[in-house]
């Protein structure tokens, strides 16, 4: 018996070697032509350079040089060796590269090799960790990915509203929206259709009816793997994620509000809808455990990024996990938190950048970051009609303010504004060249950044 399972582990290590000496993966032959231009190449400088050692060592080539000799001059048959061989190098490696290709899904040898560079250059780009929730943490992800594949979302399990709320009270796992859309938006751009999919919500059906595809996909994941994160997990594979995402923790919280009026405002979705002034929030369970791999990845990171998002429901219920707090106050990178342009009725009325750097230190009892990321444009007539109809107006940068607090401020054009409604967005992929340019320069680390 320990002959044969000795045996069998040799075979078990060998056989995906051997894979490759299979019959139909049309790599073989193309291999086998480059060899044999490597070794007519080699043959053919030998022969030009007389080289007496290669004739003792190898006593075959010794012969055939020898015969070749006295019947070809060296200078003739030596070159023609030389330029035979490369020609067969060059089409063997060609018609391998062709093969990949198939395999590959590519349209061109082209289009593989800048595959393969892009995939090379973002996986030597920068540890970045991103926390938030709500559609502003995935809009930054999606700029951030063309930077690096070294990317860690943390996001907010927090959510009782919508699909994920009602997917949280029937079923009982942790809300999956915010994840769905971190890991659509940092699915491979190759992969659109599958990302779609994802993001696909239902209109009609009973029971059905305002889900998504991807809520559902990882509340039935997370049944089947028993935990959100290696559900979230499976999902990357189908999507080919740049990065992961990790929920902050793994616990069932639930988040609340002190208002000034001294209300408590129980559920994520009701405190925006409570008409008052937040004093302070916190979630029950107090004092969540974070995920080991959420800590291991703020450990390891090149910077850290708040933001962009809703202060309240989306920012700072990631830092009422103690460890995730502590981690990032005890960093030593550049830390950045993205502020909104527009306040959010019901969260953050009235508040300056100022307000929105107190709220986050109040919270944490200590500052967490270094330089705040502010819109340096003001928003268009229409935007700004568009929003005063919901009591949402610009957030107000107070420099004076912000350098008492000492905060950088980091001032860009980073939004888009729809001319037709009037709705605003952070712009990815400014937003991120912002902050990978801002790192770059400070710090002058290369991260391997394109223009």
């Amino acid at each position: 018996m320990p002959e044969f399972e000795q045996s069998r582990r040799f075979w078990r290590r060998v056989k995906p070697w051997l894979k490759w000496f299979f019959p139909g993966l049309l790599i073989k032959r193309w291999l086998f032509v480059s060899a044999t231009g490597v070794l007519l190449t080699i043959l053919g400088l030998a022969i030009l350079a007389n080289l007496t050692p290669v004739q003792y060592i190898f006593q075959l080539l010794k012969l055939l040089i020898s015969a070749l000799a006295s019947i070809i001059p060296s200078y003739v048959s030596g070159v023609g060796a030389v330029v035979f061989g490369v020609v067969l190098i060059a089409w063997g490696q060609s018609r391998s590269l062709g093969s990949l290709t198939e395999i590959f899904d590519v349209k061109s040898n082209e289009q593989l090799v800048s595959r393969l560079m892009t995939h090379r250059r973002l996986n030597k780009g920068p540890k970045i960790v991103a926390l938030g929730g709500g559609t502003g943490l995935s809009t930054l992800l999606r700029g951030l990915k063309e930077y690096s594949s070294n990317i860690t979302a943390i996001v907010t399990v927090a959510d009782d509203g919508g699909s994920s709320g009602r997917l949280r009270r029937e079923i009982g796992v942790l809300p999956p929206g915010d994840i769905r859309n971190c890991v659509a938006a940092l699915a491979d751009d190759e992969e659109k259709l599958l990302s779609d999919l994802f993001q696909y919500r239902f209109e009609s059906g009973d029971g059905l009816s305002g889900h998504s595809f991807g809520n559902l996909f990882l509340t039935a994941m997370t049944k089947l793997t028993g935990d959100l994160e290696s559900a979230i997990a499976a999902s990357a594979k189908v999507l080919a994620v740049r990065g992961q995402v990790l929920p902050a923790t793994s616990s069932d919280v639930n988040l609340w509000a002190e208002l000034t009026d001294g209300r408590i405002i129980e559920g994520e979705s009701n405190i925006p809808h409570a008409g008052g002034k937040i004093a302070k929030v916190g979630c029950t369970p107090a004092n969540p455990p974070a995920l080991p791999a959420a800590i291991k990845a703020i450990h390891e990171a090149d910077y850290i990024i708040l933001g962009p998002g809703s202060l309240y429901t989306s920012i700072i219920p990631n830092l009422l996990v103690p460890e995730i707090r502590d981690a990032i106050a005890q960093a030593t990178v550049p830390r950045f938190y993205v502020c909104n342009v527009m306040t959010q009725p019901g969260e953050t009325d009235d508040y300056t950048v100022a307000d929105h750097i107190r709220a986050i230190d109040n919270a944490c009892g200590e500052a967490l970051f270094d330089a705040v990321v502010v819109n340096r444009q003001s928003p268009g007539e229409r935007a700004l009609i568009r929003y005063a109809q919901d009591n949402s107006y610009p957030v107000f940068v107070d420099r004076e303010e912000v350098a008492k607090l000492g905060r950088k401020i980091i001032a860009a054009n980073i939004i888009d504004q729809n001319i037709q409604t009037g709705y605003l967005r952070h712009n990815s992929q400014r937003l991120a060249r912002v902050l990978v340019q801002e790192c770059y320069e400070n710090y002058q680390e290369n991260f391997g950044m394109t223009a």
